[in-house]
Formats: structure tokens, C-alpha cells, sequence
């Protein structure tokens, strides 16, 4: 019939104001409503009762569906994404799609869903969509695999596939439209040994393009230049090889340079191999951030007439050094050579097994090997990253300024291919004979 609480004080004044507190305690206790621990108002009370309150969850954003995101991807204004990026993704997602579901909620794809794309893929037949028009991409497929067809995608091509969907998931993460990438991390592994992939050519295979008619006398650069003719044109198709195997640089890399890419630095000509035009459109791109660099003319090339060639396209008001090779719509220049190269190796019967076009720069490093160049100027010459992304590595090369073009152009000059003859190459400066 009593309920004694201690007011905790020996003041009156104090003891009167906690008697009322407590009064009120007793009164909402008396209804049911609680009461408060001793020495604690009941608006203390109340106040940890309210933050005890779990917060509301966070309103879920509308699902989008892989068409929609797609969308979304090609238009963020955050990161331009060149015409060969929008055609890359253009062509592989709606192969994905066939899989995944265009219009299939994001949410909905798991990571099983992403190992059936990637089964599909394996068995996908190259150039399906030309072999096999009238079927989609599973149903060619399902037939490759029944029929055991050995023509099928690479391994590149299948991990480029899953590559450009983990980077449409990765996009989707970062934009709340999933909570984790059911595609990280997925690829099919190459059991070839990586320096099986790709070959140097061959001392034969080299005698056989720089003898080939293009070299020799042809009927012309365009369509005559497998044919033995009078001619000598010197424009890109010349000199784009020629440059491969003595620079080291990529074919895009060459095709793309301005006339104002050829400078006099201390003393040194260089290729100036930059995404940067001084004058005229911006088409130009690099690879990676290593790829910026200074590379010295090689000897050999000055001896060939290359900067004879140089001065002749800025005479003439030419702003690329290599007019005549076409831009793709893909926004490359390396594109229409690459193809017109495989042609050129047909032709003069040097196609060989994993060679091609960027074998040139296989030979330009294992020329490097041969003159025992120092392992970082090698690297600096050829736009090479260091192969090892750990942090004191990534530091330690953030110090300094680079090598000495002195040192890059005596390294340069050590590049050698003792077994290829290129003297017939060479311009005769010789008088002509009297009378």
C-alpha cells in the first residue's frame, strides 16, 4: 500500500522540487505509463526513450535494369568515354543481355547468373554473328558445344566480355543501384604461358617486309604496293614499320603523330609521344600514363631520309606527319593499318603464328636485351610500366625527373639488328656521273 522513494538530498528546497517529480512518477506508474530511476526527471526518462528509436532506413532507390544502366554508363558526365569505348560496350552487352536479360531488374543478377555468361562465352563461335545469322548468341553457342566446334572465342575476348560487364556493375555499386559486383573478379584464366602469346619476327620474316616491293620499287602505296614497280613512295606505310622496329613505339602511337611530335631537345631529335596536339584536331591518345614519353630518332632512321621526310610534311604546311593514313570511326589511326598490314603480310608471305603488327615492338625489346641496355632506360624507352604496383615502387618513381635524353639517345644508338640489311634503304647523296 506504500511505495518510499529517497530524494537523495538534505536540502528542503530541494528535497520540496523532487517530492513533486516524484509524486508525478508515482501518478504515471499508477496508470501504467513507467517511472523513472531514482534521481532521474522524468523528461530525462522520456528523452532516452526516444533515442532508443532505431532511425528510419534509408529510402531504396528504384531498380534499373541493365538496359538503363547501360544508358546511364555512356552518358556519365564524370568521365568521357571515347567512340571505341561506346562501340566495345555497344557490341558485348547486348551479347550479355541474351544471357542476363536486358530489361532484367539489376538486382535480380547473381553471381550464378554471371557463371552462365561466362559458360555461354566459352563456347560462343567467333564471328557468330556473321557464321550464324539466323541464331542468337545461346543458341550458337548450345551448337558449338554440341558439335565440339574448335573455333571459338579467345581467351581475351571471352575476359574482355566479363571485363566490360564487371565494369558496368562496378559503376552500378558506386551509384546505389547495387550493394555489391556479382561480376568482380570473373575471368577464365590463359594456360599459355604469357610469352607465348605474342612473337618477335623472325630474321627471315624481317628481310622479307623490308625487301618486299613496298622497299624494293613498287607501282604505288595504295593498291600496286605488293607489285614490283619504279616507284618509291616514302609516306606512312613506308615508314610506320620502319619506326615499329626502331623506336619500340605502338602502331597507334605512330600513326597518330603531328609534324610538331618531332623535336629538337638538348641537342637530341625525339618523337614527343603525348595525347597533347600544339596545333590542329585533338586526336591523339596513350595507353597509360607511362606511355608519355621522349624517345630519340634512331640513327638508322636519319640515315634512311627520316628527317629529311619530316622537314619536307612541315614545308608543305602539314600539320600530320602521316596524311595519308585514314582515322577510324573507332577514333584510332591504328585500326585501318593494323588491317592493312596483315594484308601486306599475306601478300609477301610472311604471315607467320603469333605475329603481327606489335611484334615489332617484341624485337625492339629484345633488341634492348642484346645491347644489355640498362633495365629502366629500357623501360623508359619503350613506355614499359615496371610490372610491380607496390607502393615504395610507385613512390620511388615519383622522385626525380627521368633519364637524360644523352642517356636515352647513347641507348638508342646501341639498338641494333646485326642479321637485317638495310642499305639499299639508304638515300645515294652521291654526285651524279659527268655528262
Amino acid at each position: 500500500t506504500h511505495l518510499c522513494r529517497s530524494l537523495g538530498t538534505g536540502k528542503k528546497a530541494e528535497a520540496v522540487r523532487q517530492a513533486r517529480l516524484v509524486a508525478a512518477d508515482f501518478e504515471r506508474l499508477l496508470r501504467g505509463e513507467g517511472i523513472a530511476e531514482p534521481g532521474q526527471s522524468h523528461i530525462d526518462r522520456t528523452a532516452r526513450t526516444v533515442e532508443r528509436v532505431p532511425p528510419a532506413p534509408p529510402p531504396v532507390r528504384p531498380d534499373k535494369t541493365l538496359r538503363e544502366l547501360l544508358a546511364i554508363f555512356l552518358d556519365d558526365p564524370v568521365k568521357v568515354r571515347g567512340q571505341k569505348t561506346r562501340m566495345i560496350y555497344d557490341n558485348a552487352i547486348p551479347i550479355v543481355g541474351e544471357v542476363l536479360g536486358m530489361d532484367t531488374p539489376l538486382r535480380s543478377i547473381d553471381r550464378e547468373a554471371c557463371r552462365r555468361l561466362m559458360e555461354m562465352l566459352r563456347w560462343l563461335p567467333t564471328n557468330a554473328k556473321k557464321r550464324f545469322p539466323k541464331m542468337t548468341a545461346v543458341e550458337a553457342a548450345n551448337m558449338a558445344r554440341s558439335k565440339k566446334l574448335t573455333s571459338t572465342l579467345g581467351y581475351a575476348a571471352i575476359n574482355s566480355y566479363l571485363k566490360c560487364l564487371s565494369a558496368l556493375m562496378n559503376f552500378a555499386v558506386n551509384e546505389g543501384f547495387l550493394d555489391r559486383n556479382p561480376a568482380k573478379g570473373l575471368r577464365v584464366v590463359d594456360p599459355r604461358h604469357r610469352r607465348d602469346r605474342r612473337l618477335p619476327f623472325s630474321d627471315e620474316q624481317l628481310r622479307s617486309i623490308f625487301n618486299a616491293p613496298l622497299y624494293r620499287g613498287c607501282v604505288d602505296d595504295e593498291y600496286g604496293y605488293a607489285d614490283v614497280g619504279p616507284n618509291h613512295p616514302r609516306r606512312g606505310r613506308f615508314w610506320v614499320p620502319l619506326i615499329a622496329l626502331f623506336s619500340g613505339m605502338r602502331l597507334n602511337e605512330i600513326c597518330q603523330l603531328d609534324t610538331a611530335d618531332i623535336r629538337l631537345l638538348d641537342g637530341v631529335h625525339c618523337f614527343a609521344i603525348t595525347n597533347r596536339s600544339v596545333s590542329g584536331t585533338d586526336d591523339k591518345r596513350v595507353k597509360t600514363s607511362t606511355s608519355e614519353r621522349v624517345v630519340p630518332v634512331h640513327p638508322r632512321l636519319t640515315e634512311i631520309g627520316f628527317m629529311e621526310f619530316v622537314m619536307e610534311r612541315r614545308s608543305s604546311g602539314a600539320i600530320k606527319l602521316f596524311a595519308d593514313l585514314p582515322l577510324s570511326t573507332t577514333g584510332y589511326y591504328s585500326d585501318p593499318f593494323s588491317k592493312w598490314f596483315r594484308r601486306f603480310l599475306g601478300k609477301i608471305n610472311a604471315t607467320r603464328p603469333k605475329t603481327c603488327f606489335h611484334s615489332f615492338r617484341h624485337c625492339f625489346r629484345d633488341a634492348l636485351r642484346e645491347a644489355r641496355i640498362d633495365h629502366d632506360v629500357a623501360l623508359a624507352l619503350g613506355g614499359w610500366s615496371s610490372g610491380n604496383g607496390s607502393e615504395g615502387t610507385l613512390t620511388a618513381e615519383a622522385y626525380g625527373r627521368g633519364f637524360r635524353l644523352k642517356t636515352l639517345a647513347e641507348a638508342m644508338e646501341r639498338v641494333d639488328y646485326p642479321n637485317l640489311d638495310l642499305s639499299h634503304l639508304i638515300p645515294d647523296h652521291s654526285p651524279p656521273p659527268a655528262g
